[in-house]
Order: C-alpha cells, then structure tokens, then sequence
C-alpha cells in the first residue's frame, strides 16, 4: 500500500518523512524507526547508498505500485463480470437479488429501530443494556449497508447507461440534434 506513495515521491523523501513523523511520536518503536530511517537518510547523503542502488530501489517501488493497482483493476473486473452476469441473467430471483435484499434491509432495520424506541419508552431500566447491544451490532450493520449502497451506486449508473442507450436508439439522423 505503500509502494504508490513511495514510487511518486521517491524513497529519500519517504525516508526523511517518516523519520520526522515517527520521531515525533511517543512510543519507543516509533522512535526506533525514527532513528533507523534517519541512519538511512544519512547514507543517502553520504552516498553510501549509490545511485544505482536508489535507483533500483525507486524502480522496485514503481513496481510494487503497479502490481497494486493491476490487482485492484482485476478485483473491479470480477465485481463488473459478476454484475453483469446478474442483470443478464434470465432467472427472475438473480434480477431481483438487489431489491430485495433492500427490502429486507429496510424491514430489519425498522423493526429494530422500533423494538429499540419501545424499550427506551417502556422499559427504561432496560434501555441502557439494549443500546449497548446495538452498538455491537454496529460492524454487521455496517457491512449490510455497504453492499446495499453498491447495489444502489450500481443500479443508478446502469439506469444512467439504460436512458444514454435509449437516446442513441431514439435518435432521428434527420433532426438536426443528435443525443
């Protein structure tokens, strides 16, 4: 994850950054590091680390940050494939996945809600363990509505494609405006 940010500003200004960071910190293996990379930094300097050998380094990080981002591009192509698997599909629960995992979000959601405002209203001796619980539940919440935000960013991108192919299908080449 670092080697992006090192391939764009260099390792002798990642090295002379993160030394000033880290020596800031207090925490003895965050000063540990300071120390170490200031010693790197200084055979920058002295060129006791050749240029050759920065170089390689440098080219070594360029890589490394390339290797990143072709593995985030074939994620995003699986997701894509996937994606696009479904909306083709020809079995009608595969096309309404989307909505109705939606749906039961929302059910859930509400119905929880609901239990969570009767017992402040009703049993509020029992109110305090009860949002306690509810902030365990947070991390799995989380993860529910995240996949349903996908589902939602997607949907709205593939009506934006539907109405753009619908305009392009529609076009008159005698009309003097085109899509």
């Amino acid at each position: 994850m670092a080697a992006p940010l090192i391939a764009e500003i260099g390792i002798p200004v990642a090295v002379s950054i993160l030394s000033d960071i880290l020596g800031g910190m207090d925490n003895a293996a965050a000063k540990s590091a300071a120390k170490a990379l200031g010693k790197v930094d200084e055979a920058l300097k002295s060129g006791a680390i050749t240029p050759e050998q920065l170089a390689e380094a440098n080219r070594h990080a360029e890589r490394m940050a390339e290797l990143d981002a072709l593995d985030g591009k074939t994620a995003l192509e699986q997701v894509n494939q996937s994606l696009r698997a479904e909306v083709a599909s020809e079995d009608q629960y595969v096309r309404r996945m989307r909505p109705t995992f939606g749906y039961l979000m929302a059910l859930t959601w509400a119905a929880q809600m609901f239990a969570v405002a009767y017992v402040i209203v009703f049993e509020t001796d029992k109110a305090g363990v009860v949002l306690s619980a509810m902030g365990s539940l947070s991390a799995i919440w989380a993860v529910g509505l995240s996949v349903l935000g996908i589902y939602v960013y997607r949907r709205s991108g593939e009506k934006l494609l539907s109405a753009a192919q619908r305009e392009v299908i529609f076009w008159n080449p005698r009309e003097d405006k085109k899509p």
